[in-house]
C-alpha cells in the first residue's frame, strides 16, 4: 500500500503530532507499506531521503495558549497538485486534516481514500479563520474524509461537534525500543535526593508555576529532594521560572532545557517521581505513558486527556488542576512512601505494554484496510 502521512506542523520541530507521525512512519515502514511524510520543515531533513517531501514553510502562530508552527502560504496548489499526481497514493492520512494550510489544501485536492487523525481536545476549529468562513469551509472538506480516528475521547468529541461521522479511537503510542528500563540515569543526580521531574513546554497550561509552589511547600518539610525541569521554553518564560524560584528562595532545582529523544529517557530513568500538573487542553497523556514505560509513579491533574491513559491509584496519583496545595500533599505523599512508589511503578509498567507503536500501527493498519473496503466507490457524500 502507498501511504502519504501528512502532518500540518515544521517536521523539524519536536512536537506531539509530529512524534506521533514519525514514529507511524517507521511502523508502517516495517509492515511493508510505501509511505511519504508530507510537511512544512524549517530545515533539510536528508535522514528520510525521498520519503520525505517538503511542501511549505513554517511560521510561528500563536492559537490557544501555544505556538504553533505550519506553513501560511496561500499559494501550495500547484506544488500538492503536482505531489498527488507523481505519488499516486493509495491512502492519504491527515493529521488535524482542517489546520491551515497544508492539510486543509490536501483535502481539497486529493481524489484518493483520506482518513484523518484529530489529535486537538480543544481550541477553534479553522484555527484563527473567522468563525462563518470556517464553518462553510469545514462543511465542504469534511465531505471529503472517509474515515475518521482520535487519539482519545476527548479528542473524539471535540472533533465530532464540528465534524460529523464515525469515528475510531486509536491512541498514540510509545517506543517501548527506546523506553525501557535498561537505560541508563544521569550519574550526576544519582545521590541521596530524591528526584520530582517534570516534562513539557514551558507554557502556562503545562502548570509548570503549580509545581514550583507546590515544591516551596515541599522543600522544607522534605529537604532530599530535586526538582528536575525539562522542556524547552521561550527567555521570557524561562526568565519568568527561574524568579519564581528565586522569590521561594528554593535550591535543587535544575533548569536542563529541551533536551534530545535519545536522552529523555535517561531522565525519565533518573526521576523517582513524574508529575504533570497541566491545567488543561491535554487530548492524551503521552508524557504519562514515558513515566510509566520507565517505571516511574507518576502524579497529574485529573484532567480529561489524562483520564483517558492513568487511572487512579493505580499507575499514579490525581490531583486537583491548578491546586498547588493538594499537588504539594499528593508528591509529599509518595516521597515519604516508598512502597507506593514501588506498587504504582509496577502497574505502570503493565499498562504501557497496551500502547506499544507496533500495536497501534497494526491498528492504524487495519483501519486503512476497513475505509478501503467500504470506500472503493469514492468519498462519502458524492
Amino acid at each position: 500500500m502507498k501511504i502519504a502521512l501528512v502532518c500540518p506542523y515544521d517536521f523539524a520541530y519536536p512536537g506531539g503530532v509530529v512524534n506521533h507521525v514519525n514514529s507511524l512512519y517507521k511502523e508502517l515502514k516495517m509492515l511493508g507499506h510505501d509511505v511519504r511524510i508530507i510537511a512544512p520543515a524549517s530545515k533539510s531533513l536528508v535522514e528520510y531521503g525521498t520519503d520525505f517531501i517538503q511542501v511549505g514553510k513554517p511560521r510561528p502562530l500563536a492559537t490557544s495558549g501555544t505556538v504553533v508552527r505550519i506553513s501560511l502560504s496561500v499559494n501550495l496548489k500547484n506544488r500538492i497538485k503536482k505531489v498527488l499526481a507523481e505519488e499516486k497514493f493509495d491512502v492519504i492520512h491527515l493529521h488535524e486534516p482542517f489546520m491551515i494550510m497544508l492539510c486543509s489544501a490536501m483535502l481539497r485536492f486529493s481524489k484518493t481514500c483520506n482518513v484523518a487523525t484529530f489529535h486537538a481536545s480543544q481550541g477553534k476549529p479553522g484555527y484563527n479563520l473567522g468563525w462563518p468562513f470556517t464553518r462553510i469551509f469545514l462543511r465542504r472538506r469534511r465531505r471529503n474524509l472517509h474515515g475518521h480516528m482520535a487519539v482519545s475521547n476527548a479528542a473524539l468529541r471535540f472533533a465530532s461537534k464540528y465534524i460529523p461521522g464515525e469515528y475510531t479511537i486509536v491512541p498514540n503510542g510509545i517506543d517501548l525500543d527506546l523506553y525501557h528500563t535498561e537505560v541508563q540515569p544521569f550519574s550526576e543526580y544519582i545521590d541521596d535526593k530524591l528526584n520530582i521531574l517534570f516534562v513539557g513546554r514551558m507554557e502556562s497550561r503545562k502548570g509548570l508555576g503549580y509545581l514550583i509552589d507546590a515544591y516551596a511547600q515541599i522543600k522544607p518539610l522534605c529537604p532530599q529532594t530535586r526538582l528536575l525541569i525539562v522542556g524547552p521554553g521561550t527567555p521570557r518564560q524561562i526568565s519568568h521560572y527561574r524568579n519564581m524560584v528565586k522569590k521561594h528562595g528554593l535550591s535543587d532545582v535544575v533548569f536542563v532545557g529541551g533536551v534530545s529523544c535519545h536522552d529523555l529517557p535517561r531522565y525519565y530513568k533518573t526521576a523517582h517521581i513524574y508529575c504533570s500538573p497541566a491545567t488543561g487542553q491535554e487530548s492524551f497523556g503521552i508524557v504519562l505513558l514515558e513515566a510509566m514505560a520507565l517505571g516511574v509513579p507518576i502524579v497529574a491533574s485529573r484532567i480529561e486527556g489524562y483520564q483517558c491513559v492513568l487511572t487512579d491509584n493505580k499507575e499514579g496519583l490525581f490531583v486537583p488542576p491548578k491546586n498547588a496545595d493538594e499537588l504539594a500533599k499528593t508528591l509529599i505523599k509518595l516521597i515519604t512512601h516508598p512502597d507506593m512508589r514501588s506498587e504504582l511503578s509496577a502497574e505502570g509498567l503493565k499498562t504501557v505494554q497496551q500502547y506499544s507503536w507496533k500495536m497501534v500501527a497494526k491498528k492504524v493498519e487495519e483501519y486503512y484496510h476497513l475505509v478501503l473496503s467500504k470506500n472503493h466507490h469514492g468519498p462519502e457524500g458524492k
